[in-house]
């Protein structure tokens, strides 16, 4: 591997890495700890692994007992490993044979391996320019739980797997569905060596290939080299050999393993999250929200009663002044719901009635809605994360939505234009009134005295005082009926206008404790989805 090359897969990898990572962090708090635990643990045996010997190729010899691993290991490594492995009775513990000393020692440490030996360079095998490490390790179904777990450890570890099978076993289901099938992804860095075909007929080595060939193709390992081998014999040990050398000459080994183990880790992600993307937020739901937030939070009344005061406030300032004294009776329904100040902004609370369980459940079902709306079409977890965030201030939305009113400018001390003109031509038809009132009583005081009265103007034969009179009763009826149809009209504009203004913050609320969370939620499932496809891509 040349140097360009190895900088373009060193960077392709970091990518992946970084990738993995992100959906890891991305994944926190929705999806099943295993998952991301596992995911967390392959993170951390790269950034291990990467930061050892990078010249040394890892290969594990695995298999059961009798499998005939050991003596394979022995006839691969040479005369010297086999002597020294002749020394122990079983393969209890993990033995390493080492070509290239510099740098195994830091490596041998992290795979806990202190049976080493240094091996002598095998021609047309290794030397001391190779950089590679055997390890014979223990049986994978060794009765003693210790050995089980070292192997275990050393399956998500090494570099290369071996899978050493005999002609009797080769199909045994332990080994299949414990290891090879869930390693499906790493065909690319395992080798399965049929050993022992010294025991089996000359006729019936091809057919018994042939079936192991069916049998790892049916769990994704088609693409697996299959090599038959005797250590007793020698038949195969060179072809095992020259397989193990092509992978540590190339040095390609433990990137194409780490690379394996994102892919796997990011298949595993994507099982326990799910394919799918959310639907997310249409303007349609959103708005849809916003209302009925808006009358669950009783916006319909506070609309009633902006009118309703618009209009008594007119009466105050526009009826008939002998009568609208009367109107400071009744009480101002903004005043009520303690809505009428100069600075809403100020208030901390309505005086609307306090959301009771029929408002509670309106306001949870759109909250329901809303969410289930968003979160359609995303995987399981993800939809429950998103109606999750939904209603997680589900306690503190109703208090909100109050301040949200409380704190909406209703425009209600704000004055009509019209209120200052109605209210002078309506003391302007009272004084002329009282002045044809007092004309008319000072001249039935003079008779009354029998004193000479003087003669009245008359205007087509009307008096004057009788006109004054009736023009002022007239007018000022007038315009306080006038007034009212004014007032009406003006109440309703200013109705929907305070309408217009809560709905808007209602809608706010709702944006900061409802909408701005299943955005979020929406978002983090899609950058999930995004850095589990790049961390899955090969």
């Amino acid at each position: 591997m040349n140097r360009h090359s190895g900088a373009r897969e060193s960077s392709r990898l970091d990518t992946r890495l970084q990738a993995l990572q992100d959906a890891r962090e991305l994944g926190e708090g929705v999806l099943p700890d295993q998952a991301l635990q596992e995911a967390f643990a392959v993170l951390e045996r790269a950034s291990s692994r990467r930061s050892l010997s990078g010249d040394h190729t890892v290969v594990g010899f695995f298999g059961a007992t009798g499998s005939g691993k050991s003596s394979l290991f022995n006839a691969v490594s040479g005369a010297e490993i086999a002597t020294a492995a002749a020394r122990r009775p079983t393969t209890s513990e993990p033995l390493a044979g080492v070509w290239g000393a510099a740098g195994s020692e830091a490596l041998l440490d992290w795979l806990e391996v202190g049976n080493r030996h240094h091996a002598q360079p095998v021609e047309g095998f290794a030397d001391e320019r190779t950089g590679l490490i055997l390890l014979d390790l223990p049986d994978f179904d060794s009765t003693r739980a210790a050995n089980r777990e070292i192997v275990q450890r050393m399956v998500g570890m090494v570099d290369v797997l071996v899978w050493v099978l005999d002609p009797q076993k080769y199909a045994d289901a332990a080994l299949h569905n414990g290891f090879l099938a869930p390693l499906a992804s790493h065909g690319a860095v395992t080798l399965v060596v049929l050993n022992q075909v010294d025991r089996l007929p000359a006729h019936d080595v091809q057919p018994v290939l042939d079936s192991l060939h069916a049998i790892l193709d049916g769990e994704g390992l088609g693409q697996v080299r299959v090599l038959a081998s005797s250590a007793l014999t020698g038949a195969g040990i060179a072809e095992v050999r020259a397989a193990i050398r092509k992978v540590a000459v190339q040095r390609q080994a433990q990137s194409r393993r780490l690379e394996a183990d994102i892919s796997k880790a990011a298949e595993d992600l994507l099982h326990a999250s799910g394919d799918g993307d959310a639907a997310g937020i249409r303007s349609a739901a959103r708005t849809q929200l916003a209302e009925e937030l808006a009358v669950a939070a009783n916006v319909p009344a506070v609309v009633r009663a902006v009118g309703q005061s618009y209009r008594l406030e007119s009466v105050r300032r526009t009826g008939w002044p002998v009568t609208r004294w009367l109107s400071r009776f009744r009480v101002d329904p903004l005043r009520r719901l303690n809505l009428r100040s100069s600075s809403p902004a100020s208030l901390n609370r309505t005086s609307l009635p306090t959301a009771g369980a029929p408002d509670r459940a309106r306001t949870d079902a759109a909250v329901r809605e809303f969410a289930d709306a968003a979160s359609a079409g995303a995987p399981g977890p993800w939809r429950a994360a998103i109606r999750g965030a939904a209603r997680a201030y589900r306690e503190r939305l109703p208090d909100a939505l109050d301040q949200a009113i409380a704190g909406t400018d209703l425009a209600a001390d704000r004055k009509a234009w019209w209120w200052g003109a109605f209210n002078a031509v309506q003391w302007l038809a009272l004084l002329i009134l009282v002045g044809g009132l007092g004309w008319l009583g000072v001249l039935a005081g003079l008779g009354y005295l029998q004193l000479p009265v003087p003669e009245v103007p008359r205007v087509e034969g009307w008096p004057v005082p009788t006109l004054m009179i009736a023009f002022g009763l007239v007018l000022g009826i007038f315009l306080a009926i006038t007034g009212r149809f004014i007032a009406a009209a003006a109440a309703r504009a200013r109705a929907a206008r305070a309408r217009r203004r809560l709905n808007s913050a209602v809608a706010a609320a709702a944006q900061e404790l409802v909408v701005e969370p299943v955005e979020a939620e929406i978002g983090r499932l899609a950058a999930f989805n995004k850095a589990l496809k790049k961390a899955g891509q090969a």
